[in-house]
């Protein structure tokens, strides 16, 4: 009983932090200078982990990688649930690919945009060939990008074909990828799939009765290693399914 009410105090704790956080994220956003700055995006990493602590998430991370991590990277990472968007920056200092419907979400939308994250239209092939160029732009200006080469929220297992964004990228800018496998104990409660709406799934990870989450870090991958996107994709592709292999079945 006691136990019981400590973390529903602790839960009450973290649940206002994370309200007032958004609040002055929000707020901070209209002030002059601070969008896209180092500044703002420092914040919006706190705030993603204030998060975390309010969806009550043990989010741990595996380092897996034998090299160290290099300064600039591409992050990828399986995409099974919505906590991903928070958990990746959490851990990482990346700046998130998001679809532009994001921008209108309610308070969160306009915290994002401040951070520097890049957007793109899924269902348009101008968009998604515009973000290429955003994405080397962004890599230049030495920032990490983050973004799921299965183009969404896609389930547990992955799927038939990652797309071609992240290693086009790459090729172009030189810088490698960094592969990151997500897996989380309780798969059910985390998934993201229709009907369900993401305050049905930000209530499911609050409720789950196993909160741990695994994020495994490799090490990065050099594009000088591959001749073409498509090659280098597949090869990326067959690696996660090693992954998948011992960390889901």
């Amino acid at each position: 009983m006691i136990q019981a009410l400590g973390k529903f105090i602790l839960f009450i704790i973290n649940a206002t932090e994370l309200v007032v956080f958004t609040l002055i994220m929000n707020g901070l956003t209209h002030v002059r200078g601070l969008h896209d700055s180092h500044s703002y995006f420092i914040l919006f990493r706190f705030w993603c982990r204030s998060y975390v602590r309010a969806l009550r998430v043990d989010l741990r991370l595996h380092q897996q990688n034998a090299r160290a991590l290099p300064k600039r990277y591409i992050l990828i990472a399986n995409h099974p649930s919505a906590f991903e968007d928070v958990g990746i920056p959490a851990l990482f200092p990346v700046h998130s690919v998001a679809k532009v419907q994001v921008k209108k979400w309610w308070l969160v939308g306009r915290i994002t945009e401040a951070a520097g994250s890049l957007y793109v239209d899924r269902g348009d092939p101008d968009s998604r060939r515009a973000l290429i160029g955003k994405m080397v732009a962004a890599l230049d200006d030495g920032k990490n990008i983050a973004l799921y080469p299965e183009g969404g929220c896609t389930g547990r297992r992955i799927t038939c074909d990652f797309k071609l964004g992240a290693f086009d990228a790459s090729l172009q800018s030189g810088v490698p990828i960094l592969p990151v496998f997500i897996h989380y104990e309780s798969q059910q409660d985390f998934e993201w799939r229709d009907p369900h709406t993401l305050v049905d799934k930000m209530w499911h990870f609050i409720r789950t009765q196993n909160h741990q989450a695994n994020y495994y870090v490799f090490d990065a991958i050099d594009p000088v290693d591959f001749d073409d996107k498509w090659a280098y994709a597949e090869a990326v592709r067959a690696q996660y399914l090693v992954w998948q292999k011992k960390y889901l079945e």
